[in-house]
């Protein structure tokens, strides 16, 4: 009987461990009062720690969908919304984007209109490109 349950607890310890690298999210929320499809303009306010350009992903992949998107540190008056991102890095051999968040928000109050979100761990680790496609697809399904 104690063989057989130190068994199924190294079993269960195996499965634990091994499993929690493979963890990964895919969400978005919309606000039910706002129609995104009438933004035309879009201002990607560019992260403050940000070293790695990902403002510059987020706009191409706007301007890709047919969007005006500028970006940088000072957000213009005259967008029809502003874009606002954080990402997050950690390091398992190489660096990854664990997670990015993204949202959509009105200029004047900063309300967000919807928001996204990626989040993968070391062993379902996506580009930062990847992540960036699949925040801004499920923002805009």
């Amino acid at each position: 009987m104690t063989r057989k349950l130190i068994l199924n607890l190294s079993l269960l310890l195996f499965v634990i461990f091994f499993a929690s690298g493979c963890i990964n999210r895919a969400t978005a929320i919309k606000n039910p009062t706002t129609d995104l499809s009438t933004i035309k303009s879009l201002y990607v306010t560019k992260y403050a720690p940000d070293r790695r350009g990902i403002n510059k992903l987020i706009a191409d992949k706007l301007e890709k969908r047919g969007f005006i998107v500028e970006t940088g540190v000072d957000t213009p008056s005259n967008v029809d919304a502003v874009v606002t991102y954080k990402d997050k890095w950690m390091w398992d051999i190489t660096m990854y984007m664990i997670e990015l968040n993204i949202a959509i928000r009105n200029p004047k109050t900063n309300f967000p209109f919807a928001s996204g979100n990626s989040y993968h761990t070391s062993l379902t680790r996506k580009s930062p490109e990847e992540m960036v496609d699949e925040v801004i697809n499920n923002i805009f399904k």
